[in-house]
């Protein structure tokens, strides 16, 4: 017997079993059974038992003993390997450079505590990959020790690779809260994650001009933002060696206190913005009108307040209108709070309330809506009367939809587009902020207890941060991020609100990109790839029999991250 494939013109080729005999010089057949509804591999079996093989079943054959996760450890592995990370730490391998690298990719992979860690770690193929199975959380912590020890020649590197003379650098700064009261840099002070009663930690992170991290700091909560600014002129100028960059910060960070300091240094440029307070000043002096917004949006001015500064204006008519109806809604709040006090002050009759009880209660309104500018009160005891003070809300008004970006950065070097361009870039430091203290990976909770282990953690998280940079770029096809972002900044207006390119709204609609793979976030494709597994197999049913590792075969987009990440000129 055997089997026979008979094609059909229109339809799908038969299947047959078939019979077949010599009767003298000719031969015969006829057909036993239709196998056309069989599976394919359930066919195949047929054919190779009727060859005469055989056929035992898969479990008597081999065993699977273990299946561990493998793609996402292999990618990220690759990607810190391309980037140089590992050498960046030390030029040597060394078991605990092998730990800091597996603490990396953990953190990654599943952000958790050191201990926690030591069992995640078993539950992907990353202990085996860097050989540190046997890792303690005592040896994680002195490996964090002795990373920290080595944060300086580290960032020394990174600044080589990454900075040169005339560079601009982004520096920006934020805050986590912290559980517990042990360390000495946890202080009470404005918590950007918005937990009340807790103390917080400051941290602020130098990158390059693209948003790749460079270098990080730790200060204790409370520390005002201007403070660390001379910090990182002396990194810049005495550890990096630059003598020549342009700095960009926000206008909470550079005062113009700290301006001043920077006028010191004769090499050193910035970029920042003014605050409403002095655009309100020039726009009285008379320096700033809506004429000059008749043809463009921006416009350079000067003023004898700002010597050696150009003064760069722009004005955005839907950041206007949004700051209007803002303020309109926090003054109909800011309304009905004193309403409601100046109602509960007329009920007050046989002990009307003290003049420093309603100034109490109006503070704590106002302050929260913080319209306390834009109100005129009288308040004594057993009264509160009130009423929107017109002229301070016209004033602000006026320049609504109006911001100043402020530089010493000669014309001839930067036009007064890309000087705004450049004031913009630090959206990409914020985007380092959310993506470290976000799902990807995790500043906060902080878990340690230490002035030394706490900077050591956070210096870990902005290399996993600096892993991630380059993964998402040689990936951003694969990502719902806009492929065409960068270079649309170049020359894109400005001033006006920032557009995603047709692709990515293609995109973004279709959940398809180009060469038809499904669209993912950064954490859902690490999981994707993490469906890759590597199998410990075990011959025959004998449990002493041997055994042998196989990893299961990449799925086509598993194949185009590992090509993606292999072309990306990551350095």
């Amino acid at each position: 017997m055997y089997i026979d494939v008979v094609p059909n013109r229109n339809s799908k080729p038969a299947i047959l079993l078939r019979e077949g005999w010599r009767e003298g010089k000719k031969t015969k057949q006829r057909t036993i059974a239709n196998l056309s509804h069989w599976p394919e591999e359930k066919v195949e079996a047929l054919r190779r038992l009727l060859r005469g093989e055989k056929l035992v079943p898969a479990e008597d054959f081999f065993t699977i003993e273990q299946s561990l996760p493998h793609g996402h450890v292999d990618a990220i592995l690759r990607t810190i390997k391309k980037v140089g990370l590992d050498n960046l730490i030390s030029s040597r391998r060394c078991r605990k450079r092998d730990i800091n690298v597996a603490m990396i990719a953990g953190q990654l992979i599943h952000p958790a505590s050191k201990l926690a860690s030591t069992r995640l770690w078993h539950t992907t193929t990353l202990a085996e990959e860097l050989e540190v199975q046997d890792a303690d959380v005592d040896e994680l912590y002195e490996a964090m020790d002795w990373l920290l020890d080595r944060k300086k020649r580290i960032e020394n590197k990174l600044a080589r690779r990454h900075l040169s003379e005339g560079t601009m650098v982004l520096y920006d700064i934020t805050s986590s809260y912290y559980e517990g009261r042990t360390c000495p840099l946890a202080r009470n002070g404005y918590n950007r994650d918005g937990k009340k009663g807790k103390t917080c930690i400051i941290y602020g992170v130098l990158t390059d001009d693209e948003g790749r991290p460079v270098a990080v700091d730790v200060y204790p909560g409370g520390t005002a933002d201007p403070t660390t600014v001379p910090d990182q002129v002396e990194k810049l100028r005495k550890q990096f060696g630059l003598s020549e960059v342009v700095l960009v910060g926000d206008r909470g960070m550079l005062t113009q206190t700290q301006i001043d300091n920077l006028k010191k240094y004769p090499g050193l440029g910035w970029i920042s913005a003014l605050r409403s307070e002095s655009i309100q000043r020039l726009t009285e002096q008379g320096h700033v009108n809506m004429s000059l917004f008749d043809e463009r949006n921006l416009a350079e001015i000067s003023s004898p307040d700002y010597p050696d500064e150009r003064l760069i204006v722009c004005f955005n008519p839907l950041l206007a209108e949004e700051r209007s109806r803002k303020r309109q809604a926090l003054l109909d709040a800011s309304e009905k709070a004193l309403d409601k006090i100046a109602k509960e002050v007329a009920r007050r009759t046989r002990k009307p309330l003290k003049e420093k009880e309603i100034g109490i209660k109006v503070g704590r309104k106002l302050y929260r809506y913080k319209m306390k500018k834009h109100f005129i009160l009288t308040i004594e005891d057993g009264v509160l009367l009130w009423k929107r003070n017109e002229d301070s809300i016209q004033r602000e008004e006026a320049v609504d939809g109006i911001y100043i970006i402020r530089s010493t950065v000669p014309k001839k070097q930067l036009s007064a587009e890309d000087t705004v361009r450049s004031y913009k870039n630090l959206s990409k430091v914020e985007y380092a902020f959310r993506t470290l203290k976000g799902i990807d990976i995790r500043v906060r909770p902080i878990r340690h207890r230490t002035e030394e282990r706490v900077p050591a953690h956070i210096f870990l998280c902005m290399l996993v941060y600096y892993v991630e940079w380059h993964m998402r770029k040689a990936l951003s096809s694969l990502l719902f991020d806009d492929e065409e972002l960068e270079e649309n900044r170049k020359t894109r207006d400005p001033v006006a609100p920032a557009k995603p390119s047709d692709s990515a709204n293609t995109k973004k609609i279709e959940r398809l990109t180009r060469d038809g793979f499904p669209v993912h976030s950064f954490e859902t494709l690490l999981k994707e790839l993490g469906t890759r597994c590597r199998n410990r197999c075990r011959v025959g049913s004998d449990l002493s029999g041997p055994t042998f590792v196989q990893d299961t075969e990449p799925s086509p987009i598993q194949k185009h991250v590992l090509e993606l990440l292999e072309k990306f000129p990551c350095k």
